[in-house]
């Protein structure tokens, strides 16, 4: 992991409010079924990628791609084959 990266991510999103900001890892192939958050949350892939499906469709996000999902979201995930390595954000 690129510590220098993830440092700047973690710093951006605290700037933009969130709270709770932290380095989360999930094993390859793991799956989220259906699911919501009580808060807003903002992710940022830092290694590997994830699917995530939500109302408005279906969008895989590599390496340096950020994806925010609304408080009380209905969304599902489904991580890539290599795992993915994530900054997430909430407020």
């Amino acid at each position: 992991m690129d510590q220098e990266k993830a440092k700047e991510v973690i710093e951006g999103l605290r700037a933009e409010g969130f709270s709770e900001v932290y380095v989360w890892t999930d094993r390859p192939d793991t799956v989220y079924p259906d699911h919501t958050h009580p808060t807003e949350t903002a992710h940022v892939v830092l290694e590997g990628e994830i699917v995530v499906t939500t109302a408005d469709g279906t969008k895989t996000y590599h390496v340096g791609e950020r994806f925010d999902v609304p408080a009380d979201t209905i969304h599902s995930a489904e991580v890539g084959p290599e795992g993915c390595l994530y900054v997430v954000g909430e407020r």
